[in-house]
């Protein structure tokens, strides 16, 4: 492997700037800005190494909350082993608002410090383009890839990848493969690599309550309604101040963890200390640390409020009674939560505590997933991740976060891992999201080292 790093070292600015190309383009899914022309930029990308690509439009059935499916760019090139490596990513990015809090524009890459700024950079332009950088390594030293590679790069992920698992059913043949290698990861706040093998799942929903057919001088609030007053009523009966979900039934499906699993857990380090202070606080939700707090964030489902609209927003008074609420959540989800069946016991529970007036409306849905920590995949990541970092990587049995991992694992029956380019600090869907170009080099590395050992 050392020519192999070698080479990724001496183009690491030809790999920067290819990455800084890509970050121009604001492939905002959630505002259907550049996409067809990322999806073009990234397929050419492909071309270029010598992929045979194509861009494939999803399915226009089963589709949620109105969106448009965007298309999946598809890449394959062979290699001299009977393996095969799927690499899934995505091109699509977190919208970059609120703008007055970057330091510099979103799409107008910024190098400083060591750090490269934009949106979508770590997540998941970055790991795009650190993938395509150990192939080229494999190519230009070897002529040829140790094992064949697919990519299959989708354009919606931030929008919860509608038709994801129908385009994974009708393509199954296309994207067969041996192994599915995941589209983060990174290294923890002390530098040390880790390895996921799981998702949680997602359910996304908008709660919308109208109580009076416009808005009211505020003095009339006496003897109308209030849709506002009335929405945080109906949201205080979905999570209590434990932290709990109240929904009956929410609970009853969440999968325990394995022996395995529980061994992975207690065998991480913790990180709360490093993460409360990064975000100013100094006591995590009820109260849990140490092994809790792991084993909270990473294997517990949540009920979140993305987000909360009513009346008058703007500068200075204006007082009104609200006719209209709405409020946008999420539940991240773990094995076997459906959700499907989870955004109809939210109806029911709204309806059996008199807020059958709150409209529920299905905006996302995802499945959670995992690959067994005693897979034999498991310990090929390992190796190729601690021949990358001189370090041996931290297990994850999960990460907290959500992507369409279900359909590769049910539908494919692909092992599923995923290690990359991000750090604790890289503010992904946030303002100011960055990589360190230290783990980007290393991210490479490390996808360069996995292709190598795959073939073997």
């Amino acid at each position: 492997m050392k020519e192999i790093f070698q080479h990724i070292d001496d183009h690491l600015n030809d790999s920067i700037a290819e990455l800084t190309e890509l970050c121009k383009l604001p492939s905002v899914s959630a505002q259907g800005t550049a996409i067809e022309e990322t999806a073009e930029h990234v397929e050419a990308l492909l071309r270029d190494l010598g992929f045979e690509t194509k861009i494939m439009p999803k399915p226009e059935s089963g589709q949620t909350g109105g969106s448009k499916a965007q298309p999946v760019v598809y890449g394959e090139l062979r290699g001299e082993s009977p393996k095969t490596l799927l690499f899934y990513d995505h091109y699509d990015v977190q919208p970059a608002e609120p703008l007055d809090l970057w330091s510099t524009p979103p799409f107008q890459p910024t190098l400083r410090d060591g750090k490269l700024f934009a949106r979508g950079v770590s997540d998941n332009k970055g790991n795009i383009v650190a993938r395509l950088t150990a192939v080229r390594a494999w190519r230009d030293i070897k002529g040829k890839l140790p094992c064949s590679v697919k990519f299959c790069i989708e354009g919606d992920e931030e929008i919860g990848s509608p038709q994801m698992e129908e385009f994974v059913d009708e393509h199954q043949d296309l994207l067969s493969a041996d192994a599915c290698l995941w589209e983060g990861g990174g290294v923890t706040w002390e530098g040390i690599p880790q390895v996921t093998f799981g998702v949680k799942g997602l359910l996304y929903v908008e709660l919308e309550c109208e109580t009076v057919n416009r808005d009211a001088h505020s003095s009339y609030a006496t003897v109308l309604p209030n849709a506002a007053w009335r929405l945080v009523w109906a949201l205080s009966t979905i999570k209590g101040p434990d932290e709990r979900v109240l929904i009956d039934g929410f609970y009853d499906s969440v999968r325990p963890a394995t022996p395995e699993e529980q061994a992975a857990l207690e065998a991480i380090p913790s990180e709360e200390a490093e993460t409360l202070e990064s975000y100013g606080i100094d006591r995590a939700v009820a109260g849990v640390s140490g092994l809790d707090y792991t084993k909270r964030y990473l294997m517990d489902p949540t009920g979140n409020i993305d987000g909360l609209t009513s009346g008058y927003e703007d500068e200075g008074a204006k007082t009104v009674l609200p006719a209209k609420a709405l409020a946008k959540m999420d539940f991240r989800l773990v094995p076997d939560q459906d959700p499907d069946e989870i955004v109809e016991l939210i109806r029911k529970h709204l309806a059996s505590n008199g807020f059958e007036d709150v409209k529920v409306r299905l905006l996302a849905g995802e499945r959670a997933a995992r690959t067994p920590v005693t897979d034999p995949f498991v310990q090929v990541m390992r190796d190729a991740v601690r021949a990358a970092y001189n370090a041996e990587p931290i297990i994850l049995p999960t990460m907290a976060g959500t992507g369409p991992l279900h359909p590769f694992v049910s539908t494919l029956g692909l092992p599923t891992g995923d290690c990359g380019i991000g750090y604790p600090d890289a503010r992904i869907h946030a303002p100011n999201e960055n990589i360190r170009i230290e783990d980007f080099r290393n991210g490479a590395k490390a996808v360069a080292a996995l292709i190598g050992r795959f073939g073997e």
